[in-house]
């Protein structure tokens, strides 16, 4: 039965392990910086590539996507909504909000099962 785990295991879209992987990306793209208009199209574009590097890196059955959102932090409201149609028992998604001083980074990967 172990056996049987282990390889159903290897197969899931574990939401723990990539929101681990998104933290770790963004900190080490956005560190401490302050937010510059100039730079949030280098960080977004660094930001999914890295991510996606990193989930193809896991090796499991999955196509991926992967976006991203900066916005500086004004007092401005955002809110974003998503579904999707899709087998729940195989695929996933999972959402990282990073929250700085001065901007958002929300990033979203959807796994969908080969």
């Amino acid at each position: 039965m172990d056996g049987l785990r282990d390889e159903s295991e290897e197969k899931a879209f574990v939401v723990d392990e990539v929101t681990s992987l998104l933290k770790e990306v963004v900190d080490s793209t956005i560190q401490n910086a302050t937010y510059s208009h100039n730079k949030v199209g280098p960080w977004s574009t660094n930001i999914v590539e890295q991510s996606l590097k990193k989930l193809a890196g896991l090796n499991k059955p999955f196509k991926y996507i992967v976006t991203t959102t900066i916005m500086q932090k004004t007092g401005a409201g955002l809110h974003v909504a998503s579904t999707c149609y899709w087998d729940a028992t195989t695929d996933g998604s999972a959402t990282y909000k990073f929250d700085a001083k001065t901007m958002y980074v929300i990033i979203n990967v959807y796994g969908l099962a080969i």
